[in-house]
This record gives C-alpha cells, structure tokens and sequence, in this order.
C-alpha cells in the first residue's frame, strides 16, 4: 500500500488542522493505521492508531484534542486535531501495518504543522 499524508500548515496555538491520508494500491480497510509524529531535534513519536474495526487510541499528549478516523470507501484516514499547541509542531506521518505484525511497515512521506504562539 502507498500512503500520501496531506493537510498541514501554519496554525495558531488554539486552532485546528485535519490531516488526511490517501491510500493507494490496496484497500485501506485491510490495514491497521497510525498517525506518528516527529519534532525537529526530536525521535518520532506515536501520536494514535485506528484498528481495522475501528477502535481508536491516542498517546496522553493529544488524548481529548485529536480525533483519528478512516473513511474506508474513500481509503482514507484522517486525524483532526483541535486546541493545538505550540509543541504539536511536527512532522506527521501516517503509516499502515497488517494483522500479521505489531510493527508498521508502511509510512506515507509526511506532513509538516506548525504552531504558532
């Protein structure tokens, strides 16, 4: 599967941003989805992961702000995120793994946002 991650800017501290993800050459319904995140000077981070049924979690540091949600008919997934912070900026990556592995195997280029104070 091809993943192209999309959606990010220039967002003041408060403000929201939705990130999509497209998906290409498999169905999206197939995989297990993460969001991770990557700080300058910083190690990527797991921000969520949306099963194949559905079922969301998210790190503590964005739990309550950030939403993630897939679109199956349309092979994408998406992240909202909402009351954004100064140290939200990043580069966000979404990736896809399958029922076989705990590890993801399939990462999209990237997306950068940033926050403004």
């Amino acid at each position: 599967v091809q993943l192209q991650a999309s959606g990010g800017g220039l967002v003041q501290a408060g403000g929201s941003l939705k990130l999509s993800c497209a998906a290409s050459g498999r169905r999206l319904r197939d995989y297990h989805m993460g969001w991770f995140r990557q700080a300058p000077g910083k190690e990527r981070e797991f921000v969520g992961s949306n099963t194949r049924s559905g079922s969301t979690n998210y790190a503590d540091s964005v739990k309550g702000r950030f939403t993630i949600a897939r679109d199956n008919a349309k092979n994408t997934l998406y992240l909202e995120m909402n009351t954004l912070k100064p140290e939200d900026t990043a580069i966000y990556y979404c990736a896809a793994r399958t029922i076989l592995t705990a590890d993801y195997g399939y990462w999209g280029q990237g997306t950068l946002v940033t926050v403004s104070s």
